[in-house]
């Protein structure tokens, strides 16, 4: 059994952006290329719901992009768990309502037990300050959050 992966809405952001003049939104395309090309196939990989709504919005042509990097990846059910852990992420690292998408990421994560969460979102999902609070709201709810990290720390020897 390969280790599992929920992959967040950051990743076939990044994943099928048109390459940007910004140097580290570059060299975060380039790594993500770059894990889907190789690691890729050494992990089960897995979306949610949050994540298929959050990549079919925007400009047409890029949703597109974006979903279509996604649609062989098994989804996760949002389940009741889930939706009362999004809650008490939410509370412990006082996280704004425009932000709670992203502790429902992590929620669906930690319920169904992954490995990895994989993102590029290092304001409210992989942000150390903030990962003892959640790892606590995860635990206190019964539940063991994954490992966050950003496809660079999830390479592999």
């Amino acid at each position: 059994m390969l280790p599992s992966v929920y992959i967040e809405t950051t990743i076939p952001s990044y994943l099928t952006a048109w390459p940007s003049s910004d140097l580290i939104r570059a060299a975060h395309q380039k790594i993500t290329k770059d894990w889907w090309l190789v690691q890729k196939e050494k992990f089960d990989i897995f979306i949610s719901q949050f994540v298929w709504d959050e990549a079919s919005a925007g400009d047409a042509a890029a949703a597109n992009d974006r979903v279509s990097s996604l649609r062989e990846i098994p989804f996760l059910e949002v389940t009741e768990d889930a939706l009362f852990l999004t809650d008490s992420i939410i509370e412990a690292i006082s996280l704004p309502q425009k932000a709670a998408k992203d502790a429902a990421h992590i929620a669906v994560a930690a319920v169904h037990r992954m490995d990895f969460l994989l993102t590029w979102n290092c304001t409210h999902i992989n942000n150390a300050q903030l990962l003892p609070q959640i790892e606590h709201a995860c635990r206190a709810s019964g539940f063991i959050a994954p490992v966050i990290c950003t496809p660079e720390e999830l390479m592999g020897i």
